[in-house]
């Protein structure tokens, strides 16, 4: 039994949850201080030099706000292959652990200090599985009401450990596409894979595997209230389409990780600076008619109006990205002020690093192309909307659904033991 999309308010009764297709998630990241996360790693290791100098245990709280789950007291077991201190950080601040790459929300690449001490809940059995062959997806929200779903922005998929934020204000689930290290034991409702193989019995190269579902996916997902639901085909036409056209939508997301090609515009055409971007650059202004970008008295361009206009949950992620450095759009809103004015939010770059300029561009590229490939997206949906897919009740009935509470819950993946509080060893 295949089953079609439904119409009407429900409308996905011929498509899946991906919370049932990918059964394990983790809630979004809770660093509980924002001084924690930002885009140089430079300004990070000096917010953690300022406090490990702070003279008193005064000084010490007010810059590093306390919470219920953390303060400079607070003994904490390390984070998965990280080496920082597991004694409060009052005791023994230790030295300054190398920040690492995160993804913040969408499509702002950011840096963390991975010391557990400082962060309300980092979600350890996260880290345990991040390595070279693990890619995390991450639900995004439609935005508020009146907002257009987006199918291309709906979710994310990304190499790095993501927080799991949204610029709509909803956190989506963080959902691994591996339950343990070394790309090994798929996150995939047990039986899914062989099913959808022997239905569409791909030719070779075509296998389906967890890349090929993940490409599906990308390609394929539609936001809903209630989270991203994916359509399953029955052609293989359709599937061998819908992976094609996922894997070239993985590689812009992935930005040249695992051994891809770096987004580049097509024909040579790619934005550059053609007025260098001041130190502290205020005001941004989009001219369609000439496709410029201009941030302060420095100018981008081309830029595509399709990168400028790009959403994420109902948010430009352009003005996003610009706003959480320092930079607003002319007439906009001011940017979100320090909690305390000499607190640790405030340690920030002197000048604009020459780094932003070159991850600006890149992401103007990333976004351009994306929105290039919304023609593609819309022609493959519609043939989805015409053709049979396999629902929800045709996955009970081979034993796919409902996934085993099992495939909820993390794998045992320890393989050496970690250092709890105070430097025992942790139990799990």
């Amino acid at each position: 039994m295949v089953a079609r999309k439904a119409s009407g308010a429900d409308g996905e009764r011929g498509f899946t949850a991906l919370g049932e297709l990918m059964p394990w998630s983790v809630r979004p990241l809770r660093t509980g201080r924002s001084w924690v996360l930002g885009p140089d790693p430079a300004t990070l290791r000096a917010r953690w030099e300022r406090l490990a100098a702070a003279g008193d245990d005064e000084e010490r709280d007010r810059l590093f706000r306390p919470s219920r789950s953390r303060t400079p007291r607070t003994p904490v077991a390390a984070l998965p292959g990280q080496s920082s201190g597991t004694s409060g950080f009052a005791r023994e601040p230790g030295a300054c652990p190398a920040p690492v790459r995160v993804l913040h929300g969408p499509f702002d690449e950011q840096w963390l200090l991975p010391d557990h001490r400082l962060i309300d809940a980092a979600r350890p059995e996260l880290w345990r599985v991040a390595d070279a062959r693990q890619l995390f997806t991450v639900e995004h929200g439609s935005g508020g009401p009146g907002a257009v779903p987006d199918p291309m922005s709906a979710l994310s998929v990304t190499p790095l450990l993501p927080d799991g934020h949204s610029p709509a204000g909803r956190p989506g689930r963080i959902r691994p596409l591996y339950r343990r290290p070394g790309g090994t034991e798929p996150n995939l409702a047990p039986g899914l894979l062989a099913l959808l193989d022997g239905v569409l019995a791909p030719p070779d190269g075509y296998a389906v595997t967890p890349e090929t579902f993940l490409a599906w996916t990308v390609a394929a997902v539609r936001p809903s209230p209630g989270g991203c639901v994916v359509p399953l085909p029955a052609v293989p036409d359709l599937w061998l389409r819908g992976v094609d056209l996922g894997r070239e939508l993985l590689r812009l997301r992935l930005r040249g990780a695992r051994g891809g090609d770096r987004p580049r515009l097509p024909g040579g055409r790619r934005p550059y600076v053609r007025a260098a971007l001041p130190p502290r650059p205020t005001g941004v202004a989009y001219d369609a008619a000439s496709q410029t970008l201009s941030v302060g008295a420095g100018r981008v361009s081309p830029v595509p109006e399709g990168a400028w206009t790009f959403e994420a949950a109902g948010v430009r992620v352009l003005e996003l990205w610009l706003r959480r450095r320092g930079v607003t759009a002319d007439g906009g809103e001011p940017a979100p002020a320090p909690r305390t004015p000499d607190g640790l939010d405030a340690v920030v770059p002197r000048a604009w690093p020459q780094e932003w300029t070159s991850e600006l561009l890149e992401l103007i590229t990333v976004l351009a192309l994306l929105d290039a490939a919304r023609p593609a997206q819309a022609a493959l949906h519609a043939r989805i909307d015409a053709s049979p897919t396999l629902g929800p009740a045709r996955l009970r009935a081979a034993g796919v659904l409902p996934a085993p509470a099992s495939s909820r819950r993390p794998a045992s993946v320890l393989g050496h033991q970690e250092e709890g509080p105070e430097g025992q060893f942790a139990l799990l």
